[in-house]
């Protein structure tokens, strides 16, 4: 009788073990084999900037830059959240190409620019989290769009050479979730010759834009994220 007591508290010790094991590496295998590394950061190289719409002459003449850019092809904006799963690290990144808009250039001084986002065509690697997006988060039926208008002008000095990169102060108006709110941020610029690359992010913090907290399930996620994009213009 005491071989049979001893032998199934052993099992049920190693059942013990098995059961942590599961719980701690089914979530890493999850997130590092079947969901896979998050993409990373947007850059000024990626997307590239579309050959389309070039205007021959002097690369850094006004007379080439003046008038109204339009966002191009290849253009992407995206969240970046961080996320855990039992204890385990993640970064959740959706995104999208459904944007326009466009900015006006007088100079040497960008004198105005809006855009807008088909926040339904935001997509993950996730179906479940694209649901939640789109349903309790962000309430894409209600709230389809979300728009970016600029506030202030941003003076770029002298017309930079063709490649050159740049960084700029951006002020405007960002509408999320039907919430409008103020915010600055820094953006780089490039110009191509024939299209202007723009780069940059804004902290968010959920709760200023009355948007529900990510988390749900076994997902705990943080009260803030990142908003990222990179879009092109060509001369219109």
């Amino acid at each position: 009788m005491a071989i049979r007591i001893r032998h199934w508290k052993r099992w049920v010790a190693l059942g013990v073990v098995a059961l942590a094991l599961a719980v701690v590496s089914g979530p890493f295998i999850y997130i590092h084999f079947s969901e896979g590394k998050a993409p990373t950061p947007l850059t000024l190289s990626s997307p590239a900037a579309p050959t389309s719409g070039a205007t021959t002459g002097a690369s850094t003449s006004t007379r080439v830059t003046n008038g109204t850019w339009a966002v191009a092809a290849g253009s992407v904006v995206g969240y970046r959240v961080k996320e855990v799963l039992f204890g385990q690290s993640n970064v959740a990144v959706g995104r999208s190409s459904s944007i326009t808009g466009s900015i006006t250039v007088s100079g040497t001084t960008i004198t105005g620019g809006s855009f807008t986002v088909d926040m339904t065509t935001v997509q993950s690697d996730q179906t479940r989290r694209d649901d939640q997006f789109n349903g309790r988060i962000m309430d894409t039926a209600s709230y389809p769009t979300g728009t970016f208008v600029l506030t202030q002008p941003i003076s770029i000095g002298t017309v930079p050479a063709s490649g050159v990169e740049q960084t700029y102060q951006a002020r405007g108006n960002l509408t999320l979730h039907g919430t409008t709110r103020a915010v600055v941020f820094t953006v780089k610029a490039r110009f191509t010759g024939s299209a202007i690359q723009v780069l940059g992010s804004i902290p968010i913090t959920f709760g200023d834009w009355n948007i529900p907290n990510p988390s749900f399930g076994p997902v705990s996620t943080d009260d803030h994220g990142i908003l990222e994009f990179a879009v092109n213009f060509v001369h219109s």
